[in-house]
């Protein structure tokens, strides 16, 4: 996997402080993306146990609130096989801190066998994250004043929630 860039401190993307870490790769690609150029697969660096070290450590302070995973999109499948392992390690190192993800597919793409990007790793990936944000781009739904998504038909999912609950429950800070 490779990445295009890592941001410590950021706030656009989640809730809190957070270090995000934008993958490469995406077979979406979606009009009016805001980052076209991490649609190809091998955009930026490599992602290597030196990265995993990094993001590790930038996690630490106790006033950062998480990991936010974006793209490219963290749901391709090779992005989720070097992603399942790392955040294993995020996990156990940080159980109190929240991973955020958004994706241009949908969640119940996700879900359904045999669908792109739908993979051994999946369900793992899922398993760890605590909000899901779904769907792709749609210029003519864009609305400057989302919080946390760009356009209308993007949803806010509460992973915590709906894994207690059987069925898809949004977001609501």
């Amino acid at each position: 996997m490779y990445y295009g860039e890592i941001k410590n401190c950021d706030i656009a993307n989640g809730i809190g402080v957070r270090v995000t870490l934008f993958v490469s790769g995406c077979t979406n690609r979606c009009p009016g993306c805001f980052q076209p150029e991490t649609w190809d697969f091998h955009y930026g660096q490599p992602f290597t146990a030196e990265t995993e070290e990094k993001l590790l450590e930038m996690l630490s302070p106790s006033f950062i609130n998480g990991l936010t995973l974006l793209g490219g999109d963290p749901f391709e499948p090779d992005n989720q096989r070097s992603l399942v392992p790392f955040l294993r390690r995020v996990r156990e190192r940080y159980p109190k801190k929240t991973v955020w993800a958004f994706t241009g597919f949908v969640y119940e793409d996700l879900l359904r066998e045999g669908s792109h990007p739908r993979c051994e790793a999946t369900d793992e990936l899922l398993g760890m994250v605590d909000v899901l944000v779904d769907g792709p781009f749609v210029e003519a739904k864009h609305e400057v004043g989302l919080r946390f998504r760009g356009s209308t038909n993007q949803r806010l999912i509460d992973m915590n929630e709906t894994r207690r609950q059987g069925r898809i429950v949004l977001w609501d800070d």
